[in-house]
């Protein structure tokens, strides 16, 4: 399925999943979605991502929580989007619910929360938010 939106649809599989109870989620790979997932690894939002490399396209799998954890993602969303895009400077980069949640950043040294680009002066695309 060719999406316009990949993240969007990378997002949706996650929220749904976490709906119905799922502990893990497959989606087609791609580079952008590789290092969102990463930053809601290291965060702690996200148990874990594997990769596979099966003919003829690459998938990843990630790992929501482990079976019997509750998740730790209350509300995933998509803030920049194909028709809108949302471009902010470092000093207006958003806090979601007071430092508990985070939002991820598209800047011009790569990927990367909200806070660590605002600690290094930089701005970008908002991706989306997390908490």
């Amino acid at each position: 399925m060719l999406t316009s939106d990949p993240i969007a649809d990378m997002l949706s599989r996650i929220r749904n999943a976490i709906s119905v109870g799922k502990t893990e989620v497959s989606l087609p790979h791609s580079n952008l979605k590789e290092k969102v997932a990463d930053i809601l690894v290291a965060n702690g939002f996200l148990s874990g991502i594997k990769m596979s490399a099966e003919l003829p396209f690459k998938s990843m799998t990630i790992t929501i929580n482990q079976a019997g954890q509750s998740p730790k993602i209350t509300e995933i969303t998509r803030l920049s989007k194909p028709g809108r895009r949302q471009y902010v400077r470092s000093g207006r980069l958003p806090v979601v619910k007071r430092g508990r949640g985070i939002v991820v950043v598209s800047t011009s040294h790569g990927v990367m929360t909200g806070s660590e680009a605002r600690a290094q002066h930089l701005g970008g695309e908002l991706i989306c938010k997390v908490y």
